[in-house]
């Protein structure tokens, strides 16, 4: 027996920002690629079968623009949206999606068996996995890719904090000891697996030079800001065997660009359809665009630690300053939709929340009774509010629309746009001078505690998120609901605590996007799902893209 357990204390000394695929990163033209209708995405294509198509082990090549070029292929270090469109076909994980947001086992034999009330999980593995280079898939590796980001503190520790111990059983069997029952662990089991004897040799080359998966294509080859190229692996372990012969990922940030690439047919694939330019991907003759709406929520967040907006009285006021709905419309529509509450419509779906009741709590744009506000606030006249927004258009214009409104009653703001390094290093601080406001998004697993946990708890304030809320009662609402495994309890709990952090106006909710893809009609059985760090899906047990020629 392999015991190699991570201690409770280690886990406690680990720390991390989880942003990217959590952290909704995006292009300039504000398209969102990562990290859900609760059943089948978008789909566009003929109906070939899901595990032969009409070219399978013909030489056939899929092209795919990306909105932001890959920068490391290493799941422990947490990918990043361009990073997981490339590294979700390289890696295979314990479990996978459905076409919905159901798991289903991918290297895992069968189902958990769950002990020790609903804290224990022993998995049995597949015997028949092999990674890249030959070696046999164990149960230490699948140990070790959860024990590694906690040990080496990436930004995935504090995700997998809730994890005692992962142990090796036997060479198919592995087993993990959970801190508490943790309904979302589930989702946690979708993580990717790394062959621990390769990586821990040269870890910098299996980054950026030899990743080395289990998955159904391995990895050929990339020249940064040029392309990164996989190749079919013909000795894929699984049933459904890929049609395509190789797939080569290029970046293309400039969305006009891509999208005329599309219709030259230089590329097949491309993500990330903006919304000035929705209606002319539909018009491109032998293309169509796939979508779904993705797991994922944007927002306006408060600074709740120093500076007025601390106050209420100034958020109602601010609230006051701007109408959400005529934003939504102007800058966002068709490539997402307007959002209420901090849950995506997939999972209100899916659950049942009371999306109608949220609706009413936004206030409507009124600049008199913002004036009021700010009055009773003693908000003082040369007060210059800050807000920071990611160097993305769509975000960009939340936030302007935002200060023009805050101008119209009477007071100073501005929108500074930021690179990505300087906005995670500057929106978290709880630091005034920084941020009054700042615009960000969430994506990750379908699941209300990835957004309540990550989003308002306080133990997350520096971490992912800057608003430094400290509702008692909104914190062990969160906590309890995060330790149950009853959904209708969950549900209550969440509903609760939901209504109240849009009560205080934590956030100003705004819009969420579709997983939107532009496809030429040579592509077939392609299909976009909700969740989106796993899109493209190229190779699934419901669909296998293939190209007509």
């Amino acid at each position: 027996m392999v015991d190699q357990d991570i201690t409770r204390r280690k886990i406690l000394a680990a720390t991390g920002v989880a942003l990217p695929v959590g952290l909704a990163g995006c292009s300039s033209d504000g398209g969102e690629s990562t990290t859900n209708q609760g059943a089948s995405g978008g789909t566009t294509g003929g109906n070939e079968t899901a595990t032969q198509g009409s070219n399978a082990g013909g030489q056939t090549e899929l092209n795919i623009g990306q909105a932001l070029q890959p920068t490391r292929f290493d799941p422990i270090l947490q990918f990043s949206n361009p990073d997981a469109l490339v590294g979700n076909r390289i890696y295979s994980s314990l479990y996978t999606y459905t076409e919905g947001t159901d798991t289903t086992t991918d290297i895992a034999e069968s189902e958990p068996e769950i002990t020790r009330e609903n804290t224990r999980y022993v998995i049995p593995l597949r015997q028949n996995v092999t990674f890249h280079n030959g070696d046999p898939l164990t149960a230490e590796d699948v140990a070790y890719s959860f024990r590694a980001p906690i040990e080496e503190e990436t930004p995935l520790a504090s995700i997998f904090s809730v994890i005692d111990s992962a142990t090796a059983v036997d060479e198919h069997t592995v087993q993990f000891d959970l801190e508490y029952p943790f309904a979302m662990f589930d989702d946690l089991l979708t993580h990717q697996i790394v062959p621990k004897a390769v990586r821990e040799e040269d870890p910098q080359a299996f980054n950026t030079e030899q990743p080395i998966g289990s998955g159904p294509f391995r990895f050929a080859g990339w020249e940064e800001s040029s392309y990164v190229e996989l190749e079919r692996w013909d000795d894929y372990w699984g049933e459904t065997k890929p049609n395509v012969s190789r797939i080569r990922f290029v970046p293309i940030t400039e969305s006009t660009t891509r999208v005329t690439e599309l219709e030259t047919g230089s590329q097949d694939i491309i993500e990330t359809i903006p919304p000035k330019l929705w209606s002319t991907v539909e018009g491109i003759q032998g293309a169509s665009i796939a979508s779904v709406e993705s797991i994922g929520y944007f927002y306006t967040a408060f600074n709740m630690k120093e500076g007025p907006t601390t106050d209420l009285k100034v958020r109602e006021a601010i609230d006051h300053c701007v109408s959400m709905d005529d934003a939504v419309q102007r800058f966002i529509e068709p490539s997402g939709l307007r959002q209420y509450s901090p849950m995506p419509g997939p999972i209100n779906e899916d659950w049942g929340f009371p999306v109608d009741q949220w609706k009413d709590i936004p206030n409507d744009k009124n600049i008199e009774e913002a004036k009021q506000l700010f009055s009773e606030a003693d908000v003082p006249s040369d007060w210059n509010c800050k807000i920071i927004v990611p160097p993305d258009d769509n975000r960009e214009n939340i936030g302007t629309s935002i200060a023009n409104g805050i101008k119209e009653a009477g007071y100073n703001a501005n929108v500074q746009r930021l690179d990505w390094g300087t906005m995670l290093s500057q929106a978290y601080t709880g630091n005034a001078d920084d941020y009054n406001i700042y615009v960000l998004g969430w994506v990750r697993y379908p699941d209300p505690d990835d957004f309540m946990y990550n989003l308002f708890h306080i133990d997350s304030a520096g971490a992912n998120q800057g608003v430094y809320y400290e509702n008692e009662e909104v914190m062990n609402q969160i906590e309890e609901a995060r330790r149950s495994i009853d959904r209708d309890t969950r549900k209550e709990l969440y509903t609760k605590a939901i209504t109240t952090i849009l009560e205080d106006k934590v956030h100003l909710p705004v819009f969420n996007y579709k997983n939107s893809y532009g496809v030429r009609s040579r592509v077939q059985d392609f299909s976009v799902h909700p969740v989106s760090p796993i899109n493209p899906r190229v190779v699934t047990d419901y669909g296998n893209v293939s190209i007509q020629e």
